[in-house]
Formats: C-alpha cells, structure tokens, sequence
C-alpha cells in the first residue's frame, strides 16, 4: 500500500470515533449533563475510560464563568481529556456578530483562560453555531487555533428548546453513509494507523448525558452496517492520540465547504 505523507488509501485503514462536546460545561446542581458525560467516558459497557474533546465556553455565566463549570474543565483537563476553545463570551455569541476588537478580546481571553488551567494556549477552535467566515478563520489563526467542524453530528444542540431524538440510528447511519464515500476514495487523513471521524454532541443536553452510552453502540452498529472497520480501541483513550486526530481533522483553507450539521448548511451556506 503506497501512502503520501500521513494520508494513503483509507478504505484499508480502519475508522476510529473522536467524540467532542460543544457548549459545555454545565453549571446546572441538577442533572448536570457535563459531569453525567464524563462518568459515563470513564465507565460504560463499550469502552473505558474514553477521552472526549471539550470545546468549552470559559466565561459564559451559566457555565465556565461560574464556579461550577471552571471546576468541570478543570476536571475534564485533569481526567486526560483535551480542553479547546468555544467561546469567552458571557453568552452564546456568534463571533461573525463581534466586531474585530470584540473578537480579539474574546479570543485573547479564551487563550488565557483555558492556558491557565492547561499549561498552555488552546490549538482549536469550533465556531459557535458553525458559523465562520475569511475574517473569523483569519482571527483564529492569528491566535494559534485551528477550526474543527465535524463528521457526525447528533443534532442535539437544543434548537428552540428540543433536546430529545427520535432518530439517533438512523440520522448516525446516513451521516455516516456520506463520510464512507470519503473514506473509500483516500480523502480522509490517517494517524497513527486509523482514520478519525469526529462526532458531535453536547454536554449541556441532559437527554445526551443521559443516553451516550447508547450512542456509543449505535456509532458501533452503524459501522459495521456499513462495512467501515474500526480500530481495536474504536474510541480515542490518550490526550494525545486524540490531539494528533484533531489537529490532522482541523481545517485549513476557508474555500472549502465543508457539509455542516442539521439546519446549518442550509443557513449558512
């Protein structure tokens, strides 16, 4: 088998799930869907002691700007998970919305933030709402982080209030469906002998927290359907096997338009 650099026929290569999680952490005394997710990655029926990738929202105030939430990224670093960038906005904010002070600012307070509890400035960066264009892209580089979308998606962002699925098999198998025809044609990267594919949840969704162990055998299921091989360890299970993924999955070249999950490809682009 002939290989160009990290990359080579991939249809020979098996598949490996890097799981992440948006918006997080959950500041909730209740039900609090970050600290279900994280025992569940430690403790499950599928595989232990699973590494998830944290995309975190450092200042929101119901989340890592409380004392709450800055202890669960704490906790997601020091239980070998990988800690990026979301947002430092006291909300949600749409940095396409931030003028070019207010972006620096949040992206400068995000590196601090998150260095401060790492030992050192985030590498990547997953646009809030996916939504990004040449001066966001360009504003991330500047601050040393890449952007990261995703392959599979669980739709599970609470839009207007829905946090529940219906359709968690098969929405995974038609997604996955449409990442196979990358896979079999090579245009997928593979590290350290496997293809990434990064699936998105998030840990603010109480019904996710409640039901990931469930998505970790349908991400199984769906791929066996398909005939896509998984590695012996299908999910990451080292901070640093699971960065080289991340890093290898980022995007680099805004031109492209990559397929983004749910409404968003349709809003966006």
């Amino acid at each position: 088998m002939l290989c160009a650099g990290s990359t080579c026929q991939a249809q020979t290569q098996p598949i490996r799930f890097l799981l992440s999680f948006d918006d997080g952490p959950s500041a909730s005394t209740w039900s609090n869907g970050t600290e279900e997710i994280l025992t569940t990655l430690t403790n499950n029926a599928v595989q232990k002691n699973i590494k998830g990738l944290f995309f975190v929202q450092t200042r929101n105030t119901n989340g890592g700007g409380s004392e709450l939430g800055h202890a669960l990224i704490e906790r997601e670093w020091q239980e070998g998970h990988l800690v990026e960038f979301h947002t430092s906005t006291p909300n949600h904010s749409n940095h396409r919305f931030l003028d070019d002070d207010q972006l620096q600012l949040s992206l400068e307070h995000g590196v601090a933030d998150l260095s401060r509890i790492t030992g050192s400035a985030p590498k990547l960066v997953r646009p809030p709402f996916w939504n990004y264009d040449e001066r966001t892209f360009a504003a991330y580089q500047k601050n040393g982080m890449q952007v990261l979308l995703t392959d599979l998606s669980a739709n599970d962002g609470k839009i207007w209030g829905v946090n529940f699925s219906l359709h968690k098999h098969s929405n995974m198998l038609e997604q996955l469906a449409q990442v196979r025809e990358k896979w079999r044609a090579g245009n997928m990267p593979v590290i350290d002998g496997c293809v990434p594919v990064v699936v998105t949840f998030h840990d603010i969704n109480t019904y996710t927290a409640h039901h990931l162990e469930e998505y970790l055998h349908i991400l199984l299921q769906v791929a066996a359907e398909l005939d896509m091989p998984t590695s012996e360890l299908p999910f990451y299970n080292q901070r640093a096997e699971l960065e080289r993924a991340a890093l290898a999955s980022a995007m680099h070249d805004t031109s492209i338009k990559p397929r983004l999950p749910g409404l968003w490809n349709w809003l966006w682009q």
